[in-house]
């Protein structure tokens, strides 16, 4: 049977010794005159402290309570002087060598004195009080808890331990020491037998026969015709008929020669198409395992928050909600101690007495909320309370002493909000085991940050508080259905994916101009008519002519549902899903960017901002009447008179790949040659070459060797580019980057966050 606790002191171990090495480091760069992250410190001592309760060690928890209350001093202004600074080291070497001992001798004691010189540190007028125990945190969190009363100093004695608590339950145990997964028995089986394909492709042994015969035949035909050589002219007609058939014999050889090598050939091809494929499974439920329910990471949040508010005696029921979406891991792990500080924050913050609650008409108990769901494309976490809500009062008070407002100043909520997630910032009315220090929702905020994502506080209807954190889907990989439209390829959600149709376009019914699919519930029970709106159409691309057959998605956005014509199907993959590209993506459109092998990005569209945008949507080509031919000399961006001369040669400059990549395909689809360029001084050598005729140059402005001002000015110097269009496309979007781009020479000045594909090809039209 496994010993738990063990597993548990395992992990400790190597944990503890990691944020003591980090203290200690920190210790010796302030030693040195270098300025030491004390927020950092402050945290790495709290996570010790929660370590340690975890693990049933009130005297290492007794110790790194005194550090971090040091170190949240430190990083408040206060000095570390030489007597804070010895007793540290002191406090360290004794929970170091305390762990060490308690895997020999289980009842091993930690001395008194690093306690009794932390005490002097911290209140050298401290009178003998009792030191009670500390509040239980099931996990290392940066949050802290309020300075315990100073004991009067202890030299030799160690201070009164908190109550025995039962060992910690087996639930995180394999969580804490072993990072075991809970995966689906057919994810295993689906990997197991990839793998065995895999292996079986792997077997060289027949090709390695083959090779050796052919190997060992060579010889035989390289001697053969040696004999021939050295036999010289045939002395009678007898040798000369024995040359013959030698002659004849080493064709026949050659022949055998020439099928084993076409045979080993054809076994090798199959071979490898055999591996491709294994891999390609293996590689796929590979990345299926690193997806796993929020639940295994999230889940024992909720009891972590009970025990605390039983301890606190306080009465609280906590919701969860949609544990079961799958998620990437080592996003969950980031989340881990955010979510914790939410439920914290809306324990401490939303708690009312059972009077007030009862005069509002709300349970008794307070009702905390932890719900996950993917919307819109992103990964959404939401913690809620039906307490006593936001105090915008307090928040603003708090702000002007903070300096962060001006007297007077009255912004609007939002705004106010916003101010509670500054490091330090706190309304509670003193500092207790849950609230006071201000650094709860800070971590919160900076994990948003982290994550390319952004966090909320506000209100919630119609009692209490919410927080959400709305991130990117590169928070998982996903499954996404890869489709073709205008020439490009495009991912979408596979979850969103209802079904897939392929129907006879001239069968179909029309309504308002608009072919119809009538579509059966899953369960048959009804029908509905679904116009039918095509990709092309939607992202303002050229669509191609309309086939006889119409290949359409049945999406699922929000509660609706949206037929999406396009003009193939590619396969599903799961892929990691990056954020949105700075340039290229209609927000209201792009969910985000996949990578495909070869490193080419898609763009992840957003179900429901295409069900928005279809709503207003042309008819599907060839639904209603002759499609238009265009003019051979000029090809449609869009419902305008937008018009670029087809073919005209782009050159594209940008260091980012992605970027670059993306910019290729909005031009190519609107009909230019596109070449690319990785940065400034590869775009001028390749003109100065003349390796083709160039019309435009779009280029980036932050490059590397050469950015886009240096290859602008030396374009305008050089007379045989003087007059080239350019265009700079870039994030510095500051008047005085405008200004100075323009006064180089440049046609326009595009900036990526305004950037839209419309804009830009509009732009470009004018220009050439």
């Amino acid at each position: 049977m496994v010993d738990i606790r063990q597993l548990l002191l395992a992990a400790f171990e190597v944990e503890h010794r990691e944020h003591i090495e980090a203290i200690r480091a920190a210790l010796g760069a302030a030693g040195e005159g270098r300025a030491p992250d004390w927020n950092d410190i402050f945290r790495r001592a709290h996570s010790l402290k929660g370590a340690a309760r975890a693990v049933d060690l009130p005297p290492v928890e007794a110790l790194a309570h005194r550090l971090e209350t040091l170190f949240e001093r430190v990083s408040t202004g206060a000095a570390l002087d030489r007597a804070a600074e010895s007793a540290t080291h002191l406090a360290l070497d004794r929970i170091e060598a305390y762990v060490a001992a308690i895997k020999e001798t289980p009842d091993a004691a930690m001395p008194g004195d690093a306690l009794a010189a932390l005490d002097r540190c911290l209140d050298p007028d401290s009178t003998d009080v009792p030191v009670p125990a500390p509040v239980a945190e099931a996990h290392p969190a940066p949050q802290a808890p309020a300075p315990l009363p100073r004991p009067a100093a202890q030299p030799s004695a160690e201070p009164p331990a908190p109550p025995s608590k039962p060992a910690p339950t087996p639930e995180p145990a394999p969580e804490a020491a072993q990072a075991i997964l809970r995966v689906p028995a057919e994810t295993v089986a689906a990997l197991s037998r990839a793998s065995h394909d895999l292996t079986s492709a792997l077997g060289g042994a027949p090709v390695a026969e083959g090779l050796a015969r052919i190997a060992r035949a060579c010889t035989d035909l390289r001697r053969r015709v040696g004999g021939l050589a050295g036999a010289g002219q045939p002395a009678d007609e007898t040798a000369a008929e024995a040359a013959k058939a030698e002659l004849r014999g080493l064709d026949a050889a050659l022949a055998a020669l020439a099928r084993e090598a076409g045979d080993l050939a054809r076994r090798h091809a199959a071979a490898a198409a055999t591996l491709d494929g294994a891999a390609s499974r293996v590689r796929a439920e590979a990345e299926r395992l690193a997806l796993v329910p929020a639940e295994t990471v999230l889940g024992l949040l909720a009891r972590t928050l009970r025990e605390t508010a039983r301890e606190q005696g306080r009465d609280v029921a906590v919701v969860s909600r949609g544990l079961d979406v799958p998620v990437d891991r080592a996003i969950l792990q980031s989340l881990k101690d955010p979510v914790l500080h939410a439920l914290r924050n809306a324990l401490s913050h939303g708690w009312e007495p059972p009077e007030v609650r009862a005069a509002a008409g709300k349970p008794e108990a307070l009702q905390i909320g932890l719900e996950v769901a993917l919307r819109g494309g992103r990964l959404v976490v939401t913690v809620w309370d039906d307490g006593r809500g936001p105090d915008l009062a307090a928040i603003a008070a708090q702000g002007r002493r903070r300096g962060l407002l001006a007297e007077g100043e009255a912004p609007e909520p939002d705004a106010l909000l916003a101010l509670v997630f500054e490091p330090g910032f706190s309304t509670a009315a003193s500092v207790d085991t849950l609230a006071g220090r201000g650094f709860g929702l800070s971590v919160v905020a900076d994990a948003a940050r982290a994550l390319q994502g952004s966090v909320r506080l506000g209100p919630r209807a119609p009692h209490g508080s919410e927080l959400v954190l709305s991130l990117p889907l590169a928070a998982s990989r996903r499954s996404l259905l890869l489709v073709e439209a205008g020439g490009a390829t495009y991912a979408l959600p596979g979850a969103s994916v209802a079904r897939l149709l392929r129907v006879a376009r001239a069968g179909l019914p029309h309504a308002m101009g608009r072919a119809v699919l009538r579509v059966a519930d899953a369960d048959g029970a009804a029908e509905a008519n679904l116009p039918v709106a095509a990709l092309a159409d939607l992202l303002d691309l050229p669509a191609a002519a309309p086939a006889q057959t119409l290949t359409a998605v049945l999406l699922r956005a929000g509660g609706a549902r949206l037929a999406l014509a396009v003009e193939r199907l590619h396969d599903v993959r799961t892929l990691l899903v990056l954020p949105v590209p700075p340039v290229g993506a209609d927000p209201d459109l792009v969910a985000g960017t996949a990578i495909l092998p070869g490193d080419a990005p898609v763009l992840v569209l957003d179900p429901e901002g295409l069900a928005a945008r279809a709503v207003g949507a042309a008819p599907v080509a060839g639904d209603v009447g002759p499609v238009p031919e265009m003019d051979s000399a000029t090809v449609g961006t869009g419902p305008e008179s937008r018009r670029s001369t087809l073919r005209a040669t782009i050159l594209v400059v940008d260091d980012s790949i992605t970027t670059r990549t993306l910019e290729k395909g909005i031009l190519e689809a609107a009909g230019y040659r596109v070449v690319v360029c990785v940065d400034g001084q590869d775009a001028l050598d390749r003109l100065r070459a003349e390796i083709e005729p160039v019309d435009l140059v779009l280029a980036d402005v932050e490059m590397p060797r050469l950015d886009g001002f240096g290859l602008l000015r030396a374009l305008r110097a050089d007379e045989r580019f003087r007059r080239l269009p350019a265009v700079l496309m870039t994030s510095r979007g500051d008047p005085e980057d405008v200004a100075r781009g323009l006064e180089l020479g440049a046609d326009a000045y595009l900036t990526k966050q305004k950037f839209d594909q419309r804009g830009l090809l509009d732009t470009i039209g004018r220009l050439l």
